[in-house]
């Protein structure tokens, strides 16, 4: 299970993160790709940028056999990307597709690549026309996640899923997604929930009785509270949504964290077959407007900023960034 958001402050610069909800971490730190990096690619991409237009990658991952796995990052022209579990839905290409012009992907690299070779949305949509997601593995230990993408910047955000019919982009109006089912399915399903309302409820009169509200939040009647795909997708819309656009670089971070707080995950609360718990293991926070990525942990809540601006991006291979 997983929740990713995005929105903007006052200036229009882009907030973007998400909560990652699994059993178990994979070891997983802040990862810093300079543009000079020699990344090996799953397949040939001659429209890749070489290392002198590459963008400078940021976000949460491993690395493995010099490959960065982000799990999201964002990059020095203030584009995101996120990945987010998407088990029963998700089918790639079994394999690369051979017609003129493709562009092969496998998915272990999409936000890395969507990261380091675009700078804006637009490009990103223009790419996404002849691309094809493909199911090969980093490697035979690391096997292929099934998941799909939001893809954010400062004009808006879109969602990418690979279906039984093929590689489809959504619009994302509401600027959010968790996991089953699919977008398409999970959009349609806020119209069940558009009498919610953060305003208090006025008395009701029914015939000789008054009826007035306990207080504030009663609008709110009807919102689901637990942890499945569907319910944290309609509470999280709905308070990103509402949440008053901020001026200051910490009130648009706090606004990411107690947003993304309304709907992490503690333990026991959603128990696997195997009885394992699932948490919110870590929860993440870009800044385009400082270029800092942020997060904080199930066990250490407090929030650590990893500012771009404070790494040495001059060499040759991804790093971790140095602790916060």
């Amino acid at each position: 299970m997983c929740t990713g958001i995005r929105f903007t402050g006052t200036s229009g610069s882009m907030y973007f993160g998400r909560n990652l909800d699994w059993t178990q971490g994979y070891g997983e730190r802040v990862v810093v790709t300079p543009p000079a990096a020699e990344v090996p690619a799953a397949f040939e991409r001659p429209g890749d940028l070489d290392s002198a237009h590459a963008h400078t990658v940021i976000g949460m991952g491993i690395v493995a056999g010099g490959v960065p796995l982000y799990f999201d990052c964002g990059n020095d022209a203030g584009l995101a990307v996120a990945g987010l579990n998407f088990p029963q839905s998700a089918r790639y290409a079994a394999h690369a597709c051979s017609q003129p012009g493709a562009v092969n992907v496998a998915a272990y690299e999409f936000p890395f690549w969507i990261a380091r070779n675009f700078s804006s949305l637009d490009e990103v949509r223009r790419a996404l026309s002849k691309t094809t997601v493909v199911a090969k593995p980093v490697s035979s230990d690391l096997p292929v996640a099934n998941l799909h993408w939001i893809v954010a910047d400062a004009t808006g955000s879109i969602v990418v899923e690979c279906l039984e019919d093929g590689l489809k982009v959504w619009e994302n109006d509401v600027d959010v997604l968790t996991n089953e089912p699919d977008f398409g399915w999970q959009r349609t399903n806020l119209r069940n929930y558009l009498v919610l309302t953060d305003a208090e409820p006025a008395t009701a009169t029914w015939d000789k009785a008054q009826l007035a509200p306990f207080g504030s939040g009663m609008g709110m009647q009807g919102i689901p509270g637990d942890y499945s795909g569907p319910a944290r997708f309609v509470k999280a819309a709905f308070v990103n949504s509402h949440y008053p656009a901020q001026e200051s670089e910490e009130a648009n971070v706090t606004r990411l964290f107690r947003t993304l707080g309304s709907v992490a995950v503690p333990m026991g609360a959603a128990r696997m077959a195997d009885g394992s718990s699932e948490i919110t293991l870590y929860t993440s926070c870009f800044s385009a407007e400082t270029l800092t990525y942020y997060h904080a942990t199930y066990d250490e809540p407090g929030i650590r900023a990893y500012p771009l601006s404070a790494c040495d991006v001059s060499g040759s291979e991804p790093f971790f960034a140095p602790a916060a």
